[in-house]
Order: C-alpha cells, then structure tokens, then sequence
C-alpha cells in the first residue's frame, strides 16, 4: 500500500475493498485504485450498480459503519480519511471534500430557506459573523447565476425549480471553497437544456476554485464534456481508465466498446444501436473470474477461468482484460 501521506496527489485510492454485511455480504467495491491530481476533473463512469456513488460515499465516510466493512487506503490532501474521527471528520466534510447529490429536493432541508442553509454550512467551518455568512452565501447564489439572488435568499427549496434547486446545491457545496468536490449524477433529473447549463457551470467554477473533481455519471455524453479522465466501472471494479481521449477514441475493454456502441447520441448519426446483453453479476454472488466474460461477446476459456490481469499501456492508462495488450481491436 502506498503511504497515506504522499501529498503529490489530491486523492490517493488504493485497493479499496466495501462489502456490506447484511444477511449475506455484498462486495460492493473490489481492489479499486485511483488517483487524481488537483484541478483534474475524472468521470467515473458505469452502469447502475457498478459502485460509483459508494466510491464517493466511502469518501466522505457516509456508509453505516456497522454494516460495512472497509479496507485499503484512502488519502485526501494527504489526510488518512480512515482515521478521521468527530470534529476532525466534520472539518473535513465541507471544508476539504463537498458533495453536490443527485437529488437537490432531498438533500435541502425544506424547513429552512436556502440562505440560511448555505450561510449555516459557511459557519460551521469559517470563522465569520451572521452578517459575514449572510454575504458569502449571497456571492455564492451569484456566482451560479441564480436569478434575483438577493430575493432566492429567503426562498425555500419547494419554491425553486429543479434547476434552480441543483444551482443552490452546488453553492452549497463550495460554499467554503472545498479542494475536492464529488458529483453524484447532479444532472440526472434535469432536462436537456438546463442539464447543459449545469454541467458548464460545474467546468467554470471547477476551473475559478482549481478544485479536482469526481463526477459519476453513467452518460458518456456527460463524461466527455466534464472530463478529463475517464474510469469506466463494472461490478465495483475499475474495468478500463485512460485520459477522455483516449477512453473515447481507443476503447479496449470489451464493456466500454459496449457502452459506447449502446450511445443514444450515435444513432443522429444513422449508425445502429446496440445493447449489452445480460445483466451485471448479483454483488452477493460475485464471479471469482471476469466479471464481464458472461455478457462479453469476446470471452474466453480463460476470462471465466480466473480474474484477468491489470494491463498497464502508458501512464494512468490501465485496462483489466486478458486481451487489452494488443488483442483486442477498438470498436
């Protein structure tokens, strides 16, 4: 494991392993490794279920810890996040690392406006008067061009629109100018038009506050324009990473060619689409060889033999596949 405390990364993951013990236990997140420098934005991308959202969850320690076994290393800014407890723990969420979620109506509190809830989050990790927390949070409603700000102060979250209500959220997530943010499918439940204004207000503030940022999304349309990186996931692992680039242009494992041929955006262009067949394994039943082989439309004897290795092709360009050195052409 490498040490917790090299600081030339912002976020260091290193064979993270989350099951969840319930009456069977679930492997939610095999040995995942990952890595992001700051002011980089990464788009984790993946079917429902793939471990995406517990990734960030596991971040910020939002898991039942009763329920959950942890293990691997987690640095943020060098800190050990395993080892944060209490104050500490709640420094660092806010302060260091913020979460804007999928849902705006649900993670707002509706009994208090939302002045009040970005100026309340302001207080809790600065030092600064009502009046001073008041102001940050009115420069904030500015900054996401919230329309009238200084009447949307008093506004409660269920008189807002959805894209209004996603606007408050990412005020309130860099509230306090955190040096890594986490984007659960913030776009997910907005319309086309106001999902574009969203994810170009995201890339203009990720680049005013130099923040790197972890964006799950299972739109490859959405990755492409958030990000910079790509780590495609499957059943909790990380199947395939490369810049966008070269994810996009050169995909080489078999379940990324298969979510781009499955690309809704393609077929304007009058190519044919194309699904995925099968399912992705139950977690609680989880292959010790590929998880992929079964729906893989390439496996081999040996994909449902054994769990394929780790194929590096050029710095942070990995891919998990038997047949990513060299035998597996792009789609």
């Amino acid at each position: 494991m490498k040490d917790l405390a090299d600081k030339t990364a912002l976020v260091d993951i290193e064979a993270l392993n989350v099951r969840f013990r319930t009456d069977r236990t679930i492997h939610a997140i095999t040995d995942l490794s990952l890595r992001l420098e700051q002011g980089e934005t990464l788009a984790l991308l993946g079917e429902s279920g793939s471990g995406k959202s517990v990734t960030l969850r596991t971040l910020l320690q939002l898991l039942p810890p009763k329920r959950t076994q942890i293990e691997g290393g987690i640095s943020v800014n060098g800190q050990d996040v395993g080892a944060l407890k209490g104050r500490a723990l709640q420094a660092f969420r806010g302060q260091d690392v913020s979460m804007i979620f999928q849902d705006p109506g649900l993670a707002l509190d509706p009994v208090y406006t939302v002045g009040a809830q970005i100026a309340e989050a302001v207080r809790r990790h600065k030092k600064v008067s009502k009046p001073e927390a008041r102001e940050i949070a009115l420069d904030m409603l500015k900054r996401v061009r919230i329309p009238s700000p200084e009447r949307r102060m008093s506004n409660y979250p269920h008189e807002l629109s959805g894209g209004m209500r996603q606007r408050v959220m990412i005020a309130l997530a860099l509230a306090c100018r955190p040096k890594l943010l986490l984007a659960d499918e913030p776009t997910t439940a907005l319309d086309a038009t106001v999902q574009i204004q969203i994810l170009l207000l995201l890339r203009e503030l990720q680049r005013d506050f130099d923040m790197g940022v972890i964006f799950v999304t299972h739109d490859i349309g959405v990755a492409v324009e958030v990000s910079e990186r790509i780590a495609v996931m499957y059943a909790g692992e990380i199947v395939e990473e490369g810049t966008t680039l070269e994810v996009i242009k050169n995909p080489r494992h078999p379940y990324t060619q298969g979510l781009l041929a499955a690309n809704l955006h393609d077929v304007e262009k009058g190519t044919r689409l194309h699904a995925i067949p099968g399912a992705p394994p139950a977690l609680e039943a989880r292959p010790s060889a590929c998880s992929f082989a079964p729906r893989c439309p390439r496996a081999r004897a040996e994909c449902h033999a054994a769990r394929p290795p780790v194929v590096e092709l050029g710095p942070r360009r990995r891919v998990a596949c038997v047949l990513a050195d060299g035998g597996l052409a792009a789609c």
